[in-house]
Formats: C-alpha cells, structure tokens, sequence
C-alpha cells in the first residue's frame, strides 16, 4: 500500500524544515531504512531514512522547498499503485500559503511579469540548458511559483520548437553552468569547446566567471545572523581575560593517559567549569522579562564547528557526571552533529557554553552570548610562558580564558571572582575531588 511520506518533526520547537536535498530519484526502488533525504532546520541539516520500502513514486517538495511539519513531500509505494488521493494538497509551505495548482497544458501559460525573479530548482534549471528553453517562459507549479523539472518537460512538450543541436558533453556543460545553449555562437552544433570558446571572451571580453558570487544564507546560517544580533542587541556584555597556568592540568591529563583514560582538555574544562558554576549560581542563570532565573542544574553547550556554521549541544546535568562520563557523552555529541544525526532536544535548554579555539592558535577573542544565557567561556591556544616564580625565571604552559558576561546581571566583581575560582580549579586540579 502506498504511504504518504511527511515531513519529520525533529524536536518539539521544530515547525517546519527545508528540503535541502534528495538522495533518491522518482522511479528507483527503495529500501526501508535507507538514506531518502535531507531536511534542512535552523540549527543543522539531517539525513531522514525510508519509513518503507518500495518505489519513490512521486517527489511532491522540490529541493529548496520549506515545508511545515508533517506535510506530505512524497509518496512510497508500489509501481503501478494509484496515487493521486495521496498527492492532491499534501505539501504544505510553512507561510501557510497553498500551493499554486498545477497549469493545465491545454491552457497557454500566464505571462510571468518582465523583470520579475525567476524561481526554479537546480534540476530544471539545468534541464532547461539542455533543452535549449528559456526558463523565464516556463510556468512554475511548484511552491511560490517554483519552476520544476515536470513544468520544463510540459513547457517543452506543450510548445515544441527546434531544439538546438548540441553534443552531450556541450548539454551538460550548459546545465552545470546554467547557459542557454541558443546564446552559444556555433557553426552549426554546439561544441564543448563553443563553450569554452564564449566563457573565455565574455560578454565585455572578460575572463570566465564573475569576479563576485552572490550566495543565499542556509537556514543554519540564517539562524547563526538572527541569534548573533539578538545577542548583541539584547546583552550589554563584558569581556574579561584571565591567564591560567596549565603545568598540573597537563600532568594530570597525562597521568589520566597512562592509565588507559583519554581526555581533551575541552572535558576537563566541563567538569571544571560545572563545579565553578555551582559555586556561583549568578553565571548559571537566564533572564527573562526583567526576572533572573537559577538553575539548580548546569547544562554544559560545547560550541562544535561544521563544514556549513555551528551548533551548541549539550552536555545535561555536567554538575554531577564523572570526568569519563562527560567525555564520553562530548565525543558523542561531536559525533553526531558532524553526521547529521543529533537530536533537536540537545540543543535546547543549555545553562552556560563554552567555545573553544585554541586549536587554532587564537590568544584572544570576545564570545557572544548564547541567549538566553548570561555568560559564556572562551577558550584560548596554549603557549609556553616565561614567568618568575619562587624567585626563578621558569618557563610554563599558560593557557588564556575569556569570558563574556551579560552585565546586566553579572557585575564585574562576580565575573572576577568566577574567572579565579576557575583558575585556582584548574591550576590544582585536585581541588575537584574535595
């Protein structure tokens, strides 16, 4: 029996989702549990499996597409199986706006207005290329107006004309690059190296490709900008920068090491950062509607970079979980953020957050505030130090903290008094265990 594929809810807030892309085409066979596609939310992109296997008869929300939750995308069933019931109206676009009905073919297509934006997939733009038709005259049935690759073939079929002759590698040139092929100078038909030839003379005898590239924002980066500016605009923030001493902190990951026990030095901050945190409840709080919140618990977010922004999963209850505990559950979660597969809940609810770039040699820097929260710990490189102490000149590994703090809660003594307590945790580490 066929089944309506909808789109997923992947945490409670979660109200709609963007198709970011399809790993199966309309027609091929699907096996249950195997990768069908990706949806795009504001904090990451997942990889969503076939409910059911069968045939993927029909993709209803292109890719690009933003759907509400639990609207049909597409359909799942047998080869011959009809499915109309199940197409008519399940896609829903999150503005709460229905679809356009699909153009009937008899009918000549609206003009669409000169200059006005043309909306279409990458597959039908490239479809186009190849069939030699301008996409500005195709009408779109998708989402908003969107042009498909069923509205090219019908635009096609409905008005055919001569196709322009090219050589299949020209054609897929053509579709990678998005060029009309009839703009292609050519005796007769049209090369790849007609291609070639025109890219390199250019409209005003430039080189190939424009000097710049205008590129849309994803929803996680979309996100990232919105919740940036909040912060900004919402925290009148402070940075304060504090060196730490990291001799014992290395011994005591080394020792760890020796006994069969890996750490970063990121899981050792958590566990630091979590008792420092108990002790002082001001850094572990939101604030809402001119009211602070306390926490009696501490949710630990570890910011973790990916190829396209960042998200901040965290480590729930750091407060009473062992050293191997939070590691384990941090090497877990970088896991899965990195995959595609971390779940929505993990990133809400965080306490305090901690972002650390001392990979990459940073000496300092100013973290923004992951509102709701009021504080946020940054983590800087290791360096070696030439210091005096005890009446020597030594040389020690030092590490840099800086913590932003929302000021409107946090003043400047509490900050101090937080940043040294940290400090004298990290500097005697065996201070955790009393």
């Amino acid at each position: 029996m066929a089944k309506l594929i909808v789109m997923p809810k992947l945490g409670l807030t979660m109200t709609e989702g963007t198709i970011a892309k399809w790993l199966k085409k309309e027609g091929e066979d699907v096996q249950a549990g195997e990768p069908l596609f990706e949806v795009e939310t504001d904090k990451l992109t997942n990889t969503i499996e076939a409910p059911e296997g069968g045939v993927l008869r029909k993709i209803i929300a292109e890719e690009g597409a933003t759907i509400a939750c639990l609207s049909g995308i597409a359909v799942i069933g047998a080869p011959q199986e009809d499915i109309s019931a199940l197409i008519s109206g399940s896609a829903a676009p999150s503005s709460g706006e229905v679809p356009a009905a699909p153009a009937d073919p008899a009918a000549p297509a609206a003009a669409r207005p000169a200059g006005s934006r043309v909306v279409a997939s990458p597959a039908a733009k490239k479809l186009a290329a190849e069939m030699g038709v301008d996409i500005a005259l195709v009408p779109g049935t998708g989402p908003n107006g969107r042009i498909t690759e069923g509205d090219v073939k019908s635009y096609r079929a409905a008005a055919p004309g001569p196709e322009v002759k090219a050589s299949p590698l020209a054609a897929k040139i053509a579709g990678d690059l998005g060029l009309d092929l009839d703009t292609i100078p050519a005796k007769g038909r049209v090369m790849a190296q007609d291609i070639l030839n025109h890219l390199e003379a250019g409209a005003a005898g430039q080189a190939a490709g424009p000097r710049e590239e205008t590129v849309n924002m994803n929803g996680m980066r979309k996100a990232i900008a919105k919740n940036m500016l909040a912060s900004h605009m919402i925290s009148p923030s402070v940075t304060f920068n504090l060196g730490i001493d990291m001799t014992r902190m290395k011994a005591m990951r080394e020792e760890l090491k020796n006994a069969g026990i890996q750490v970063s030095y990121t899981d050792l901050l958590v566990k630091f950062v979590a008792k420092a945190l108990t002790e002082f409840p001001l850094l572990n709080c939101s604030v809402e509607d001119n009211k602070i919140i306390y926490k009696r618990y501490v949710n630990m977010g570890v910011a973790v970079a990916l190829d396209n922004g960042l998200v901040v999963p965290n480590v729930t209850d750091a407060d009473k979980k062992s050293l191997t505990e939070i590691s384990a559950e941090l090497r877990e979660l970088a896991a899965a953020a990195r995959e595609g597969r971390l779940p929505m809940d993990k990133l809400k609810g965080g306490t305090f957050t901690i972002t650390n770039l001392g990979m990459y040699g940073i000496e300092s820097f100013s973290p923004i505030i992951n509102q709701p929260e009021v504080a946020i710990l940054g983590v800087n490189t290791m360096a070696d130090r030439v210091v005096a102490a005890g009446g020597e000149i030594t040389v020690r590994p030092y590490m840099n903290l800086s913590l932003t703090a929302d000021h409107r809660v946090v003043d400047g003594s509490v900050a101090a008094q937080f940043l040294q307590r940290v400090k004298t945790l990290m500097e005697h580490p065996a201070l955790i265990i009393a």
